[in-house]
């Protein structure tokens, strides 16, 4: 019987490729972190309108009460 001849395995040669991956690697790092910040703003700028918006309904219904127990 004959044996099949083995290839070679031999790694890519992605020395080129290194650099330009360590950039992108490091781009997508500073946006994912800009991106972070950004959103950790909104949340706050968000939870405060939430907030605002819950206290003007509790007010609002409160005189609406008021309203409808001095009609009465």
């Amino acid at each position: 019987m004959t044996i099949p001849r083995r290839r070679l395995i031999r790694p890519a040669t992605s020395v080129v490729l290194a650099p330009q991956r360590h950039r992108r690697l490091q781009k997508l790092r500073e946006r994912l972190e800009h991106e972070r910040t950004a959103l950790a703003r909104w949340q706050k700028r968000l939870s405060r309108a939430f907030n605002t918006v819950l206290k003007h309904q509790k007010r609002v219904a409160r005189i609406e009460r008021q309203l409808s127990q001095l009609e009465e």
